[in-house]
């Protein structure tokens, strides 16, 4: 569904805004930009209609981030009476086990209890009373910037800011094919809206760390292609990651980067990139910039999800380092 058709929604979803009371805003485990800038940006909203809201991420949000404006108030512990919120707003999840209280959500659920899900990733679960999802949209942060101007909210320059910085982190600053010309015109409107651009890219990109740029320079070499498959792979063991923090306890965004630099790879139909950064827990990125390859439909055989291009998974198992490569067990 495109915009043209989502304009009932909005409105729905603006008048069940309008007239709640408490509200809970939800994103993802592990929030990228795209995820804490659209709970950030719906803050900023319910700010200017005086409602009560909670804000409330699994993870804590990258250090980064700290630029986005309500970002402090995030909270991750989960004790919370579910009941007290008559709306209940998820964000960028892609499925409702991402929240990390799917249960939660489901079994404390009360029947008057309204949820609205925005989303850019292909639809999973049926849990929303209200489902706005646009799959080929470059981020959630683009359908809410098409929410808040059919609905007649300003873009302040906290907005702006928000937009652009959900855009420009899922499509790696333009660099994504879903970056297309609505994106780029949607990017443009925040600036002159206010978002700073050279800001939001200093804080996003230009910030890591000398020990994040030398493990990513161990990933890389150390970078192996399956010929068979024409696939390119790499992994990080659980010791390698174990030293990695102790060096740096930041809540440095390093896989992400990792997993972004490895698409770049020439002439193969894919990159896999698996990490242990939990004993017994291995992490799977997926990419691709093939036109013809859907590398979600490995990720969804393997538990996960994500996008048609750039998906992930999580595996039980243990990386353990085989002669030049690596082995699961």
């Amino acid at each position: 569904m495109q915009i043209e058709g989502l304009k009932d929604k909005f409105e729905q979803a603006y008048e069940k805004i309008r007239t709640s009371q408490n509200v809970l805003l939800i994103t993802h485990e592990r929030p990228d930009g795209d995820a804490l800038s659209c709970v950030c940006a719906a803050s900023l909203l319910l700010d200017g209609m005086n409602k009560k809201y909670t804000m409330f991420c699994a993870d804590n949000p990258p250090y980064f981030f700290s630029f986005l404006p309500n970002i402090n108030k995030f909270t991750k512990k989960s004790n919370f009476d579910l009941k007290n919120f008559d709306l209940i707003m998820i964000l960028d999840c892609g499925c409702l086990n991402r929240t990390a209280i799917s249960k939660k959500i489901m079994n404390e659920r009360g029947p008057s209890q309204y949820i609205i899900e925005f989303d850019h990733h292909p639809h999973v679960d049926d849990y929303a009373d209200l489902e706005i999802r646009i799959p080929k949209k470059s981020s959630t942060s683009e359908i809410l910037y098409h929410f808040f101007k059919a609905n007649g909210v300003e873009t302040t320059k906290e907005i702006a800011n928000c937009v652009l910085t959900g855009i420009l982190t899922d499509t790696a600053n333009f660099l994504h094919p879903s970056a297309d010309v609505e994106s780029i015109k949607i990017s443009s409107d925040m600036i002159l809206s206010g978002a700073s651009f050279p800001k939001i890219t200093k804080k996003t990109w230009q910030n890591k760390s000398l020990v994040s740029m030398k493990m990513l320079g161990g990933v890389l070499d150390s970078l192996k292609i399956n010929k068979k498959y024409n696939v390119a792979f790499a992994a990080v063991t659980y010791e390698e990651i174990k030293n990695f923090k102790k060096k740096f306890k930041n809540n440095d965004d390093i896989f992400d980067l990792i997993s972004s630099f490895l698409s770049n790879v020439k002439d193969v139909k894919a990159i896999l990139f698996l990490r242990e950064e939990k004993f017994g827990e291995i992490k799977g990125s997926l990419r691709t910039n093939h036109p013809d390859i859907e590398i979600i439909k490995l990720a969804r055989i393997l538990g996960g999800g994500g996008h048609p291009r750039a998906a992930g998974f999580d595996i039980a198992g243990h990386i353990e380092k085989n002669g030049e490569g690596w082995k699961v067990v």
